[in-house]
Order: C-alpha cells, then sequence, then structure tokens
C-alpha cells in the first residue's frame, strides 16, 4: 500500500513475538487479513495480538512515540463503553525488523463495514454512547498534538489541493472543491473534548446489530468535538445518522465540522487507494457519497 512499507513475513513475527514475549512461545502465531494500513497485525492464540507499523516514519519507528500510545490505550480502556484492547508490552527492534512494535490483548468481535450497519438504530445508539463516553473524559489541561485530524480545518489546504489535483479522473473535482471552500471556513471549536480520533469501519467491532469493541485507540486525546462525528458519515445511513446526532445533542456548527472531517479524510482515500487497497478506497466514496446527498436534502 505505501512505496515506504516495511514488509514483515508471518516467520519473522513468529520468532520476534516467541524470543522477546516467551510466554506465548506455545501459541500459533498468524498474520490477520486486514484493510488497515498502518499496521500489519498478527495474531497470538485466541488471547493476543501483535502490531507492527508499516512505514518507517520517524513515529513509528519512535519507541517513546509508541510509549505514548501504551498509556492512551491503557486510558481509553478505563472508559470507553465498550471493550478495547490493553497493551500487554512493546517489542524491541532487530535485525529483522527494524523498529519498535507492540502486543496487545485480543478483543472479539466482527470488523464493520460502511454497509453492514448502516440501516440499523441499534448500532447507531451504541455508537453514540461511545463518542458520548469519550467526550465526558477529563481532557486534564491537555491541548491538541497537532498531528493528523482534530485541529483546525484551514491547515489541510495543502493536503486537499494535493487530493484534488490526484483525483481529477475519480471524482467531481469541481463539485468537491467548491465543498471544501465553504467547510474550510467553519468556525472553530470553542474547546476540546477526548477523541478517539479515527472513527473509521476497520476500527469497529460488531456482533448482530451491536458495537462490540473498539480497535486502535493509540492516538486518543484531546482534538475537536466534531472529529469522531466522522463515524455518521463513514457507517451510517440518514436516517440513522439523524438519530446519532439527536443522542449526541450537537449543534449545526459542529455537526458540519464532523462532516468536514469525514470529507477530509475520505478525499485521501479515494486516489491514495484506488490501487492497492479498494476497500479503503471503497470507504472513501461511500462516505463522500453520503455527504454530497446531505447537502441535496
Amino acid at each position: 500500500m505505501h512505496e515506504d512499507a516495511f514488509h514483515i513475513s508471518v516467520e519473522i513475527a513468529r520468532r520476534l513475538i516467541w524470543t522477546q514475549f516467551p510466554q506465548f512461545a506455545d501459541l500459533a502465531i498468524r498474520q490477520l487479513p486486514t484493510s488497515g494500513t498502518e499496521h500489519a497485525v498478527f495474531r497470538i492464540g485466541s488471547v493476543a495480538a501483535a502490531k507492527f507499523p508499516l512505514r518507517p516514519s520517524k513515529e513509528a519507528t519512535d519507541t517513546n512515540a509508541l510509549c505514548r500510545q501504551f498509556h492512551s490505550m491503557t486510558e481509553l480502556a478505563r472508559i470507553s463503553s465498550v471493550p478495547t484492547p490493553l497493551p500487554i508490552g512493546i517489542g524491541l527492534a532487530c535485525q529483522d525488523y527494524p523498529g519498535p512494535w507492540m502486543v496487545q490483548t485480543w478483543v472479539e468481535g466482527i470488523v464493520a463495514t460502511p454497509e453492514s450497519h448502516c440501516r440499523s438504530h441499534c448500532f447507531a445508539n451504541d455508537l453514540a454512547l461511545l463518542v458520548n463516553t469519550l467526550r465526558r473524559s477529563d481532557v486534564e489541561g491537555r491541548t491538541f498534538d497537532g498531528k493528523g485530524r482534530g485541529g483546525s480545518l484551514p491547515d489541510h489546504d495543502t493536503w486537499m489541493a494535493k487530493c484534488f489535483a490526484r483525483s481529477e479522473s475519480l471524482l467531481d473535482v469541481s463539485r468537491l472543491r467548491q465543498l471544501w471552500a465553504r467547510m474550510r471556513e467553519l468556525p472553530a471549536p470553542r474547546s476540546l473534548v477526548m477523541s478517539h480520533r479515527d472513527l473509521i469501519p476497520a476500527n469497529l467491532l460488531v456482533r448482530d446489530e451491536r458495537l462490540v469493541g473498539l480497535l486502535d485507540g493509540g492516538a486518543f486525546g484531546p482534538a475537536d468535538p466534531a472529529l469522531d462525528l466522522v463515524a455518521a458519515w463513514h457507517l451510517l445511513e440518514k436516517d440513522c445518522r439523524d438519530l446519532f446526532r439527536c443522542h449526541i445533542g450537537c449543534d449545526d456548527i459542529e455537526w458540519d465540522r464532523g462532516a468536514a472531517w469525514a470529507f477530509q479524510q475520505a478525499m485521501g482515500l479515494v486516489w491514495y487507494y484506488d490501487q492497492t487497497n479498494p476497500m479503503m478506497s471503497a470507504l472513501g466514496r461511500s462516505t463522500l457519497a453520503r455527504i454530497l446527498s446531505d447537502r441535496c436534502d
């Protein structure tokens, strides 16, 4: 998926896990087929999983960064309305793999898709409960860390210009440019809340019609209250989006900023993963379609 991606085979992962976490030496190791874009994930028996960053960015190869994720995951697990993985330990770099990696507990469930629960009122209720629960956690004086989404919308203008340029043959770019021009002018939030910061389908586990798990909590931290609202356009059709919004209780400006963050993410997904990760590219398309549909109502 990325030109600079690490490659890690199941044989290397098995050797690293068994060597550095000997408590798992008698458990089978198998790679999970996921649509994730940041990690290669290996299941350890039925009790744990190992996550190896795919890209050699400074953040991915920084043990201190993984330690911060360790803390964020632990904090998230204390307050989440559904189970979320707890960190077990950090693996060390070696000749076979040049950066640190993490082992965490396993949470059982089926990964959601953009369509799997899009008309489920039970799921919409569970999703709203999760967001409201995270929001009630104390920010404790912390500020936005400046990484990724959740700060100022206009800070993403350069990225969006690249997305529009790369999407000319894929999307109605003229209409999408006009929409971003309006979205980027939305007023900033008055205050921050604690946010998961990436509520996409791949990070939500379901069973029947219920939300039963939350993944990838390493970025849990202060952000725009609208950021976690992206889930409404990634996962829900109109009537369930309305129900979700009713439970959240946000005003028009915050709701529109949520659509703007979902739009910013979706624009990147469509072109970047067009040839390498069809599921993520399709997520971008379905999210954009829902956002545009709202503007036509």
